[in-house]
């Protein structure tokens, strides 16, 4: 195990999703083990559904072996558990394979699914779905998608594989394509290259575009024009956070089915009338294992440009 890694969790996952690991903290007022859960955990359960868990077995040691209900507070110790899952509204939709080996699994994500498990979209993940699909509990992501933004998204399928792929992303050496349907403008002259500085802040859903030394480069093609809409084609040069659909708008070309720009819209959950016209086509890049030209294409459209 690599230093500083998390060793292996002692529960299988469930629905792909694995179990959360509790490190103790170093010191502490509390005599029993218990006593501290019901602390930690008081925002999402009571302290009587943390008795219940202990009870039953449900909190583990890394051996594997149950927590005794009356255990003592350890400093610096660890437990494992599964937590409840959120209610997720069904999702409609499912990931496909389009291509797996030893190193990897390329899947097509479909719009409205998370990339990894997170808030109220845990099951609702394609993480979490590719797992079950392939069988493959060790897959982890090079990289994200938004969860409206459909396409190709690249998993490791072992820890040893992770920072080589990673590394890819975090250091621009991957090329992507995208293609959005959005307003056609004839005053604009495309293409053009777009270089703006995004800023995005905790807690707030939009990104800006604000004045300053770029951070954000995109080149962005008219693909072709269909009377007042058009298929773009977008090859960003950086990957900031919404940095086409904040770029696009920014140009006056608001993507179609945008529930966040111009303007925030509410959406309820189940809602999947109206996906984000933003589909992640193309990843090409050489492999940092083989060094052989890899290139993945999706195999989806947008419903909003039919072919």
């Amino acid at each position: 195990m690599a230093r500083g890694a998390i060793p292996a969790s002692p529960l299988p996952q469930r629905h792909g999703v694995d179990a959360q690991r509790f490190r103790m903290p170093q010191s502490g007022p509390w005599a029993t083990l218990r006593d501290h859960l019901v602390e930690r955990l008081a925002a999402g359960l009571t302290a009587e559904q943390v008795d219940a868990m202990l009870v039953a077995g449900e909190f583990v040691y890394a051996t594997g072996e149950p927590v005794p209900a009356d255990a003592a507070f350890v400093p610096r110790s660890v437990v494992w558990a599964h937590r409840d899952l959120p209610v997720e509204a069904p999702l409609p939709f499912d990931v496909t394979v389009l291509h797996r080996d030893e190193r990897l699994v390329v899947v097509d994500k479909p719009h409205f699914l998370a990339s990894m498990p997170r808030g109220g979209h845990v099951v609702n993940s394609a993480l979490a779905r590719a797992r079950v699909l392939t069988g493959i509990p060790g897959l982890a992501p090079a990289h994200r998608l938004d969860r409206p933004t459909a396409g190709v998204l690249l998993f490791t399928t072992e820890q040893r594989w992770r920072g080589a792929y990673q590394a890819l992303f975090a250091e621009g050496l991957v090329h992507k394509q995208y293609l959005a349907v959005a307003p056609v403008r004839p005053d604009l002259e495309l293409p053009l290259v777009r270089r703006t500085q995004l800023v995005k802040q905790h807690g707030v859903h939009q990104a800006r575009e604000v004045a300053g030394e770029p951070n954000a480069e995109t080149l962005v093609e008219l693909v072709e024009a269909r009377g007042a809409r058009g298929l773009y084609r977008l090859t960003p040069r950086t990957g900031r956070t919404h940095q086409l659909r904040c770029q696009l708008n920014g140009l006056g070309l608001p993507i179609e089915g945008d529930a966040l720009y111009p303007r925030e819209i509410d959406v309820a959950p189940d809602d999947f009338t109206r996906p984000l016209q933003l589909l992640a086509a193309v990843l090409e890049f050489d492999d940092p294992v083989d060094g052989r030209l890899r290139r993945f294409e999706t195999r989806r459209t947008l419903a909003a440009w039919p072919t």
